[in-house]
């Protein structure tokens, strides 16, 4: 997984999820005051996002395991003036990182993770987000139709993914911008609050 990923991005490679913009979703959370203080870009990629979010005034850490997006994403944080943290890590073992943010940040990651993968998913995100911190998942719908894209990801999944020490507080239709001929894809946004350690410590 980690070599489909990082050979996207080589040698100039932009595949059709880099859009070269942030997602619109992330502009209007932001806009609405719904980003708070620092941010965690998990699966930042080249990081149009996390640098939207920076020159916010945002404190923001983008990471990813593909090392060439996390190159380009430096590169650009460089170009713009923006200071953006850029790292290689792994978004399964975010508490690596010995850091908690405000905010978590997942644009197109949960829609990767196979099954057995999401439990420690969540449970990398809460190491990573301090109580009462929002995470928001922005990931691809069992709306779109069969046979193209990543996995189809429902409602319920979400639901039963962020079962424990979290609240889901909504999840509501979105578009997620792509290079693909149909440009927009349905999408679910997820507002997810940490209430709690997970396993109730």
């Amino acid at each position: 997984m980690v070599g489909f990923f990082d050979n996207a991005y080589r040698d100039g490679g932009r595949p059709t999820w880099d859009v070269g913009r942030p997602q619109g979703a992330v502009v209007r959370l932001a806009r609405t005051g719904l980003v708070t203080g620092s941010v965690l870009d998990a699966g930042c990629g080249t990081g149009e996002n996390a640098l939207h979010l920076a020159g916010l005034g945002h404190p923001v850490l983008g990471v990813d395991f593909a090392v060439a997006a996390i190159e380009r994403a430096a590169a650009k944080a460089a170009d713009r003036g923006l200071p953006v943290e850029f790292r290689v890590a792994d978004a399964l073992d975010l508490a690596a990182l010995e850091r908690t943010f405000d905010t978590v940040l997942d644009v197109g990651l949960f829609h990767t993770f196979e099954d057995a993968e999401r439990t420690r998913y969540a449970a990398s995100l809460a190491a990573a987000l301090r109580p009462g911190g929002r995470a928001f998942l922005l990931c691809w719908s069992d709306r779109n139709p069969f046979g193209r894209g990543p996995r189809r990801i429902s409602r319920r999944e979400i639901r039963a993914t962020f079962r424990e020490g979290w609240q889901v507080e909504a999840i509501d239709p979105e578009w997620l911008d792509t290079r693909l001929p149909d440009s927009r894809i349905h999408a679910w946004l997820a507002q997810i609050t940490r209430v709690g350690a997970r396993g109730g410590t």
